[in-house]
């Protein structure tokens, strides 16, 4: 978000209530900003009606960004983000390519064909008969970033050239 709005202060943070893993990334988050010399306004919103008051909110305090908070509603919820995100005109980062491919402006997260790999692997070792607390905590390595220049054609953005070149792909 600090590299697609350099010069935007505060952005907005979306996360759900209803999931207790929320807190933990959401604080993550909120403990970086300051090094970006940015501000979070955080939204909470666990249904429907909860997430149009957000995009409202953040809509009166002229938030033009806004962070998604990975969570399997939102997930579910994508068309709702991006139809408010592009009503509302605001630049938003999603955690699943998928966001991206939908209509959003940027999703960087985990690589869902390189997790479910791994969770192939995992299950072909236990088929194979090993002990699954033998196995190691293997964490997703494989990241990718999807921008939708359509979208940011539409939001009036230019994307760097520096985040252009390490997208792995680019909706045009």
């Amino acid at each position: 978000m600090h590299e697609i709005l350099p010069q935007v202060a505060t952005v907005g943070y979306l996360m759900n209530p209803n999931n207790s893993n929320s807190n933990i990334e959401m604080e993550a988050a909120l403990d970086a900003a300051p090094s970006l010399g940015m501000k979070l306004l955080v939204q909470k919103a666990g249904d429907e009606r909860a997430i149009d008051a957000a995009f409202a909110d953040l809509a009166q305090q002229q938030t033009p960004g806004l962070i998604i908070g990975s969570d399997a509603y939102f997930y579910f919820q994508r068309r709702q983000l991006i139809s408010l995100g592009q009503r509302y005109r605001v630049a938003m980062i999603f955690y699943l390519a998928a966001f991206a491919r939908d209509g959003g402006l940027i999703a960087y997260g985990n690589s869902l064909t390189e997790a479910y790999r791994l969770a192939g692997v995992y299950v072909g070792r236990i088929l194979k008969g090993e002990k699954p607390a033998d196995l190691p905590v293997v964490q997703a390595a494989k990241y990718e970033l999807v921008i939708n220049l359509k979208t940011a054609k539409a939001l009036g953005l230019t994307i760097p050239p520096g985040v252009m070149a390490i997208a792995d792909e680019v909706i045009e």
